[in-house]
C-alpha cells in the first residue's frame, strides 16, 4: 500500500508530507482547492507525461516521491526482483521534473526509465478518474474490464503471444508470397543461366591455357619453320652448326691444356655450354615431331573462345572470372530454393499456430463467459443498491470463428443494461442516462476492483451525479472495499466522506505573493465541522452539525 507522498514546488504545492493509512481515506475541500494535485502527482510519480507546466511558478524543478509497502504486493515483489531493485518490504519512486520540461525518475535509488514506471505502477496502485464512465462506453474498457473481474491473466497473454507469433509469421509469409512472382522470374533466369554456362564446361574451364593453345596452333607453320631453322644452325649443319663449332673450339683447347693450364676452366665451361645446347636441340626435335597443323582443332578453339567471351560480356565480367560467376549463381539459386522451402515451413508453423491460437482462446472465452455471469449478478445488485431498482446489467459475449487471431482473443464483450421492466436490454450509451451511467459505472469498477490483487485503489470523484440516500450506498461500498485494499476517494459527497477511516482536508490560501495548497489530517471535532460543511455551505448550523455528527456516529 501507499504509505506516504511528498510533493515539492508542483503547481500550487510548495512542501506536502502526506502519510496515508490502510482502510478507507476520503479527500474533501472547497471546489478549486486543488484536490486534484495529489492524484496528479502520484500519475506523474508512476509515469504519466510531464513538462515544465506542472511546475510552481519560480522553481527550478519539482520533484514526487512515494514510499509503498509491498508486504502485500507479491507481483510488485517479483517485478522488483527481476530488476535487481528489490529492497524487502518497501519501495520507493521518486520523479524529478526540471525547468527545461526534463525529467528524471528512480527506483530504489537507483535510475529508471518511464516505461519501467509504467510496468511498476500497474503492481502497485490502479486510478479510478471522474471520467471512467465515457471510457466504460469503449468496447475494449469494457473487455478489460471482464478480463480485470476473470483474473485470466496468464490465458489472455498465451492468447496474445500466440497471436502475436501468428501475425508476424502471417506477415513473413505474405510479404515472400507478394514477392513470389519476381523470385519465380529470377529463379528460371538463374537456372538458365547456370544451364548455358554448364553447356561450356565452366566448372573446369583453363581459359588462358585454350589462348595459349590457339596462339600456338594459329602460328603453327611460322613454329615448325622457325624451330627446323634453328635445329640447322645449333646442331644438324656438320660444318656451321653451333654444336660443330664448340666441339672444334674444345678440341683445340684441350690440346693447348698442357702449354697453358689455365685455360682448362674455359674447356669445361664450353663442355658444359655444348652439353646444355644439345639438351635444347632434343627439347626443340621432341616438341616439333609432335607438332602439327589442326585446322579442325583450330576451329573449334575460335569457336570456344568467341563463345566464352560473348557470355563474359553478358555478365560484365572478364572470361577467365567466368568459373567464379558460375559458383555464385549456384549459390544464388541455392538461397532461393531455400527461401521455397523455409516458406513452406512457415506455412506449416502457422497452421500450428492457428491451432494452439484457437485452442487457447476457446479456453479464455470460456473462462470470460463463466466470469461475465457473475459479474453482470453481481453487478445487477449493485445498481439496484444505487438507485435502479429495476436495473438490470448483463454482459453480451460474442464469438467470431472466423476472425483472424487477434491479441484480445476472439471475443466482442458488450455492456448491456435495462433500467426500467419490460424493455429488453440495450448497450449502455444508448440507455443510460449521464447520472444512471456514473452509478453503473463505479458498480462496475467496485465489482472489478474486489477481485483485483492491486493493494491501493484511487477513486477520483467516482460519485459524481449521485446524492442522498445513493451517497450513503457508495460510501458503504468504498468502506467494505477497504477492508481488503488500501482506498483513497476523492469526494464532494458528505455521505461518502463520513464512511472515511481517515479524512484529508485539502485548502487553498491566496495572497497577492501566491496562492498554495496545503493537507491536512482531521481531527475528530475538524471531520465534524467538515462534513457539516459539505451537508450545509458556507453557514453551518446546529441542525447541519447535528446532522453531520449522526453521518458520523452511523458510519462507524
Amino acid at each position: 500500500m501507499l504509505n506516504s507522498l511528498s510533493i515539492r514546488d508542483l503547481a500550487v504545492v510548495t512542501q506536502l508530507n502526506l502519510e496515508l493509512s490502510e482502510g478507507l481515506t476520503v479527500l474533501t475541500g472547497e471546489t478549486g482547492a486543488g484536490k486534484s494535485i495529489l492524484l496528479t502527482a502520484i500519475g506523474l510519480a508512476l509515469g504519466d507525461r510531464a513538462d515544465s507546466g506542472y511546475l510552481r511558478s519560480g522553481a527550478e524543478k519539482a520533484e514526487i516521491e512515494l514510499v509503498f509497502d509491498i508486504s502485500d504486493a507479491p507481483s510488485a515483489q517479483s517485478w522488483l526482483q527481476e530488476q535487481s531493485i528489490d529492497d524487502e518490504d518497501s519501495c520507493i519512486i521518486r520523479r524529478q521534473i526540471s525547468k527545461d520540461g526534463r525529467s528524471k525518475a528512480w527506483i530504489n535509488g537507483r535510475a529508471a526509465t518511464i516505461k519501467s514506471l509504467q510496468a511498476l505502477s500497474e503492481q502497485l496502485i490502479e486510478i479510478h478518474g471522474q471520467h471512467a464512465h465515457l471510457s466504460l462506453l469503449e468496447p475494449n474498457e469494457q473487455l478489460r474490464l471482464l478480463d480485470s473481474f476473470s483474473n485470466n491473466d496468464i490465458e489472455r497473454q498465451k492468447v496474445t503471444s500466440l497471436a502475436e507469433q501468428w501475425k508476424q509469421t502471417n506477415q513473413i509469409i505474405r510479404e515472400s508470397e507478394q514477392n513470389s512472382q519476381e523470385q519465380q522470374a529470377k529463379e528460371e533466369l538463374l537456372r538458365y543461366q547456370i544451364q548455358e554456362l554448364d553447356a561450356l564446361n565452366i566448372e573446369s574451364l583453363d581459359f588462358n591455357g585454350l589462348e595459349q593453345e590457339h596462339r600456338m596452333l594459329a602460328n603453327v607453320d611460322k613454329i615448325l619453320m622457325t624451330s627446323q631453322q634453328q635445329l640447322d644452325q645449333l646442331y644438324e649443319n656438320d660444318q656451321q652448326s653451333a654444336n660443330g663449332l664448340l666441339g672444334h673450339s674444345i678440341q683445340a683447347l684441350e690440346e693447348l691444356e698442357q702449354l697453358a693450364p689455365e685455360l682448362k676452366e674455359s674447356t669445361q665451361l664450353l663442355n658444359e655450354a655444348q652439353i646444355q645446347l644439345q639438351e635444347a636441340v632434343t627439347i626443340i626435335r621432341q616438341q616439333v615431331d609432335h607438332m602439327e597443323p589442326d585446322p579442325n582443332r583450330l576451329a573449334w578453339l575460335d569457336e570456344q573462345i568467341g563463345l566464352l567471351s560473348d557470355i563474359a560480356r553478358k555478365h560484365h565480367i572478364k572470361p577467365e572470372e567466368l568459373p567464379e560467376k558460375l559458383e555464385s549463381l549456384q549459390t544464388e539459386l541455392k538461397e532461393i530454393e531455400r527461401s521455397s522451402e523455409e516458406n513452406g515451413e512457415l506455412k506449416g508453423q502457422l497452421e500450428t499456430l492457428q491451432k494452439d491460437y484457437d485452442s487457447a482462446s476457446a479456453k479464455l472465452s470460456k473462462l470470460r463467459t463463466q466470469a461475465a455471469t457473475a459479474l453482470q449478478t453481481k453487478i445487477s445488485e449493485s445498481i439496484k443498491q444505487l438507485g435502479m431498482p429495476q436495473g438490470k446489467f448483463l454482459v453480451d459475449i460474442k464469438i467470431d470463428p472466423d476472425k483472424q487471431p487477434q491479441t484480445e482473443g476472439r471475443d466482442r464483450v458488450e455492456f448491456l443494461v435495462s433500467a426500467n421492466p419490460g424493455l429488453p436490454p440495450r448497450p449502455l450509451g444508448k440507455v443510460a442516462s449521464g447520472g444512471e451511467l456514473s452509478r453503473i459505472s463505479l458498480a462496475i469498477q467496485v465489482a472489478a476492483s474486489d477481485s483485483k490483487s492491486t493493494p491501493s485503489l484511487i477513486f477520483d470523484e467516482v460519485d459524481s451525479g449521485i446524492g442522498g440516500g445513493i451517497a450513503e450506498v457508495v460510501g458503504h461500498k468504498l468502506k467494505d472495499l477497504g477492508s481488503n485494499n488500501q482506498i483513497i476517494c476523492v469526494t464532494h459527497l458528505p455521505q461518502v466522506a463520513s464512511q472515511g477511516n481517515h479524512h484529508l482536508l485539502i485548502e487553498k490560501t491566496s495572497s497577492k505573493e501566491k496562492t498554495e495548497t496545503t493537507v491536512k489530517a482531521l481531527s475528530n471535532e475538524e471531520r465534524l465541522n467538515e462534513i457539516a460543511r459539505m451537508l450545509g455551505g458556507l453557514k453551518i448550523t446546529e441542525q447541519t452539525l447535528a446532522h453531520a455528527e449522526e453521518m458520523l456516529a452511523t458510519s462507524s
